[in-house]
């Protein structure tokens, strides 16, 4: 009878697991980073949105003011070599203050207008929607959660200086990874000293632990190693890795006030994590929690708290 030796099973056990991280990595890194459709967030519990909220993403006179802007459409080149796209448009009068809008994972620049009428018809103030990397007319094969857009940023906040004027006061409004994305560039030493307030809505700390929660959550498997060994491929194909993309550590050195935002029954980006970030921010914080609202409701389901309190902020914090 043949006998496979210790030696020879340790090694054909190491050799099936290095081959499964190898596959499970790659099909990991094309289900969440990859450019394109994501299948696995259909019909996904976490992201079911009331009613309510529905109907405003839906039907909201948010869409029917977007359309009938004349957005002027504004490019850049990335330091990597993409070209990327957004939406400029001034406020009606004259003004100083531009806040700058950037979409969740998957969305695209215009649907940040559903902020962008508060901002531009009630506040006066002018408006940019860029699209992120990988996202709507913007070039890019992956997404970035936030990270190399941090610097895709910056680099749009000194482009709209260069066009508006070196007075220009500047408000960053993100949204779930756009809320990453601001928080990650907040805490980099080239951030334009125009920058003056930071709103982040229902944000990550990072990337590694956003993907943990979710890997147990949807998929019940442990972070580590497959976590880990996806991180070291999109270092490679993307780079940058899950832990560097790191919203938590940027936050610890930045000295712009920021302004959080989270649903309380928010079970896509736990809300325990934005308290988390409050905690750990350098700078002036202050905390909205909406009861009720699951990942990114909080506006629509609570909109004269949410407008009331950033008003509070900017006469705080803008001057």
């Amino acid at each position: 009878m043949f006998r496979m030796s210790w030696s020879r099973v340790l090694i054909l056990f190491a050799i099936v697991f290095i081959a499964s991280q190898i596959i499970g990595s790659f099909f990991f890194y094309g289900l969440a980073v990859k450019r394109g459709p994501k299948e696995f967030l259909q019909n996904n519990a976490d992201l079911e949105v009331s009613d309510e909220a529905m109907e405003q993403f839906l039907n909201g006179d948010w869409i029917d003011w977007v359309n009938a802007q004349d957005f002027e459409q504004l490019t850049m080149t990335s330091r990597d070599g993409l070209k990327l796209s957004g939406y400029y448009l001034p406020a009606a009068t004259p003004t100083d203050k531009v806040v700058i809008l950037t979409h969740g994972y998957l969305g695209h620049a215009k649907q940040m207008g559903l902020f962008g009428q508060y901002y531009n018809k009630d506040l006066g103030y002018n408006i940019f929607m860029p699209n992120a990397r990988g996202h709507g007319k913007s070039e890019g094969n992956y997404y970035g959660f936030g990270w190399p857009d941090r610097l895709d940023l910056i680099d749009w906040t000194n482009l709209l200086v260069d066009k508006l004027g070196d007075e220009t006061k500047v408000i960053y409004h993100g949204l779930s990874m756009g809320a990453a994305t601001v928080l990650m560039a907040s805490g980099e030493e080239e951030l334009p000293i125009q920058v003056q307030a930071i709103i982040a809505d229902s944000p990550y700390q990072s990337v590694y632990q956003l993907f943990s929660y979710q890997m147990r959550r949807m998929f019940y498997l442990p972070a580590f190693p497959l976590l880990d060994s996806t991180s070291a491929l999109t270092k490679i194909r993307a780079g940058y890795s899950f832990k560097e993309a790191n919203a938590l550590h940027a936050v610890q050195k930045t000295k712009v006030p920021i302004l959080y935002i989270h649903g309380e029954s928010d079970t896509f980006v736990p809300t325990e994590m934005t308290r988390h970030l409050v905690h750990a921010t350098a700078s002036d914080a202050d905390l909205l929690l909406v009861p009720g609202a699951n990942h990114g409701e909080a506006f629509v389901l609570a909109k004269d708290e949410y407008k009331k309190r950033i008003e509070v902020f900017f006469k705080r914090f803008i001057k």
